[in-house]
């Protein structure tokens, strides 16, 4: 695994920022502009083979000023090794679409699109594919309010579906998360007779 991070870094020195390895898994952190230039070359280079892309997601970190990671699995599957590419973006910098370089990353990065708002330059086709028409937001992103913005319904009294800002009928219940292997420091309904050890009196 080490042979091959030297080997990425050495031919992409001028396209890559960082590469370590974590896990048993090599990531590398790429320059956004150089993306399609570093999967062609992890896809086609001898030495890493990563002909299949497995999966792009995106991971929202709100505190930073480029808040987006757009990350790529790849597998080499005659190397049996796997590798992680991440590229940071903001709310308003496009990512250069992989959609020439690995034809399946058109859904994922509609589905990037949608749930976090990551735009894809020379995407085709970008539009929601997960959230309903009219959709407004983007739902994975970690400052979108966990009841949305719009709730959805169908009116018995207008015989059709209708799109209201939600308003909610109580307020959130507080719940107890303590560890489910700890014992309870209240009785629950239906211990009364216990001891408090698992027994009975």
């Amino acid at each position: 695994m080490q042979d091959i991070a030297d080997h990425i870094s050495q031919a992409l020195e001028n396209d890559i920022v960082s590469s370590s390895i974590s896990h048993g898994e090599l990531t590398v952190t790429a320059r956004a502009d150089h993306i399609t230039k570093v999967l062609t070359f992890l896809r086609d280079d001898q030495t890493c083979l990563f002909r299949q892309l497995v999966d792009v997601c995106g991971v929202d970190y709100p505190e930073r000023a480029k808040r987006f990671d757009v990350v790529y699995h790849l597998l080499s599957i005659e190397l049996n090794q796997r590798i992680r590419v991440k590229v940071e973006t903001d709310e308003d910098t496009a990512v250069p679409s992989a959609v020439e370089v690995f034809p399946s990353a058109g859904w994922f990065e509609r589905e990037a699109w949608d749930m976090y708002g990551i735009f894809f330059a020379g995407h085709a086709d970008l539009r929601r594919m997960l959230t309903d028409y009219g959709f407004k937001g983007h739902p994975l992103r970690k400052d979108f309010p966990l009841t949305g913005f719009v709730e959805c319904r169908y009116s018995e009294e207008e015989k059709r579906i209708v799109y209201e800002p939600v308003e909610l009928k109580q307020e959130f219940r507080d719940f107890d998360f303590m560890s489910p292997w700890e014992s309870a420091e209240y009785i629950l309904p239906g211990d009364e007779k216990s001891d408090g050890n698992g027994g009975s009196n």
